[in-house]
């Protein structure tokens, strides 16, 4: 595996000083060629972990302008998401969506779930530019996995990341949902090796996408779960690198 190129599709810069450097310095440790950044410390973790189970949300935009001043002259190595507000009009996503290449979307932090307009509007302008979209499910009606697959439906264009092997980290029932939905990959962060495994079985390698959630996990933590799967080096190649780009309109690359 270390032989072939890695893009950890998803790693957020933490908003302290020195955040971008240290977040460089991990992916040369870990031998990650590339990584999509999203803003991170939206809200606080107590906060976040509390909202997880019992609902709630911020109202708080994302330093999105941290995450394009950390991906400035690093020459594509690292690629910017905006982190969506859907509590502010689409048209802020619209005027800046050009500078970035994807949108995340996080009823987690939020709060709005998957159904509600401001999130569809926000996808409408995802469409306009080309951009793939990152999803945070909850367990939670409004901002499942099902919810997601309706909203992917909505927008067959649309390509949907759905984030963290899915809800928990032992989601097979957000496998068997997506299945038949070509539109949706899944971003493995978080999830047991057992759900990678089966995500590559059931779904195929090619809509598999390899992502740490660095600051919060370490990419070599991530990385372990494919070591011990022994893919042959094709599938890891579509799930570390290819997918991505794929993704990001770089098929070539």
């Amino acid at each position: 595996m270390a032989a072939q190129p890695v893009l950890d599709f998803h790693v957020r810069l933490a908003p302290r000083p020195g955040a971008a450097e240290r977040l460089l310095a991990t992916l040369d440790e870990c031998g990650l060629t590339r990584a999509v950044v999203c803003a991170g410390g939206t809200i606080d973790l107590d906060r976040l972990s509390r909202q997880l189970v019992e609902g709630g949300q911020v109202e708080t935009d994302a330093d999105n302008d941290a995450v394009l001043d950390a991906c400035a002259g690093t020459d594509g190595r690292l690629v910017p998401f905006f982190f969506a507000n859907p509590h502010r009009s689409p048209d802020a996503y619209r005027a800046r969506a050009a500078e970035f290449r994807g949108l995340e979307i996080s009823p987690a932090v939020h709060g709005v779930g998957l159904t509600d307009p401001r999130v569809v509007g926000l996808i409408g302008v995802a469409t306009e530019f080309g951009h793939p979209v990152y999803v945070v499910c909850l367990a939670r009606h409004g901002a499942g996995v099902a919810d997601l697959v309706a909203l992917a439906r909505r927008f067959p264009q649309v390509s949907f990341v759905l984030g963290h092997s899915g809800i928990g980290n032992i989601d097979f029932h957000a496998l068997a949902l997506i299945r038949d939905e070509p539109n949706i990959l899944l971003e493995t962060s978080g999830g047991y090796t057992c759900v990678a495994e089966a995500a590559v079985s059931r779904l195929g390698a090619g809509r598999v996408v390899f992502g740490s959630e660095y600051p919060l996990q370490h990419p070599a933590v991530e990385l372990a779960k494919f070591q011990v799967l022994s893919l042959p080096p094709e599938q890891w190649r579509q799930i570390a690198w290819d997918n991505a780009h794929r993704l990001l309109g770089e098929e070539k690359r």
